[in-house]
């Protein structure tokens, strides 16, 4: 593994001197850089990893395989939350910040993947089975993992951040209409033809503009039919809103980046293109 250079000392003065500081170097530069060969390695190892653990979780799920093969199944679950738990500790051992990568969305999930493999060995009682099982549900969030390896994924978080005060207020807009809506289909049908209440006249607004139709509650007037036709044809339209808001934040973020270094962490645009720090937080680039 190459020696760090000048313009890295920024980043290894936050780390301790001596061996000690040395191996949490080396640790920090396989599991958080993507620099050599090695850090690559490990990034694929721990892909692998993740897809073999969500795999086995699905396997439990299956009557038949959890009772033909439940040992080789929990021997496998632990050795996978051995490996993730380890790779934890050593995440928080070797990060410039402990505290704020235990806060991180990362953070947070890495945690996730294996806790509830440990809760539910501290969970006894033949009563609590419904519980051990959810918990035990909870491990395929290993799968936001994945997050950690996928190329775009800044610019993805950006673009939803940069839109989420536009999605919010087409949230509303939609929540608003379809309450009208459910509430005139309740009056135009009433409780003989399945519209009981506004609540269930809301959620069958709500199937019919996504345009699911799953069919279970349906009008049978003449001015119910036109008014679903109506709310079908506005759910076609309503569709494209969100996908268009996202499309352009990407469209803007995708442009941001062709014209600067764009800082994952901080969301700092306005970097040189040689830059090798960010200027605002100092991630490396």
């Amino acid at each position: 593994m190459p020696a760090p250079d000048k313009d890295e000392g920024s980043r290894d003065r936050l780390l301790k001197p001596g061996r000690l500081g040395h191996w949490r170097r080396r640790t920090n530069y396989l599991l958080f850089g993507d620099e050599v060969w090695t850090a690559k390695a490990v990034d694929v190892i721990v892909l692998i990893a993740i897809l073999a653990s969500v795999f086995v979780v699905m396997l439990e799920s299956i009557p038949a395989m959890d009772a033909s093969h439940r040992v080789s199944l929990q021997l496998a679950e632990w050795i996978f939350t051995a490996i993730f738990t380890a790779e934890y500790f050593l995440r928080m051992w070797c990060a410039r910040s402990p505290v704020r990568y235990a806060r991180s969305f990362y953070g947070i999930i890495d945690l996730m993947a294996v806790v509830p493999t440990y809760i539910s060995l501290l969970v006894p009682g033949a009563h609590a089975l419904i519980v051990i099982r959810l918990l035990r549900i909870l491990r395929v969030f290993r799968v936001l993992k994945l997050v950690h390896y996928l190329p775009a994924e800044m610019m993805l978080l950006e673009a939803l951040k940069a839109s989420r005060r536009k999605i919010i207020v087409f949230v509303v807009v939609v929540f608003v209409l379809v309450t009208i809506l459910g509430s005139l289909i309740y009056l135009i049908e009433g409780a003989e033809n399945g519209y009981d209440s506004i609540p269930r006249s809301i959620y069958w607004a709500v199937v019919t503009l996504t345009t699911v139709g799953y069919g279970d509650i349906s009008p049978q007037t003449p001015a119910g039919q036109a008014l679903a036709m109506i709310v079908m044809i506005i759910g076609y339209a309503i569709i494209a809103v969100p996908t268009g808001i996202v499309s352009a934040e990407l469209a803007v973020s995708a442009s941001s980046r062709r014209k600067g270094v764009y800082c994952g962490e901080c969301y700092e645009k306005n970097h040189n293109k040689a830059a090798l720090f960010c200027f605002r937080c100092g991630t490396k680039f």
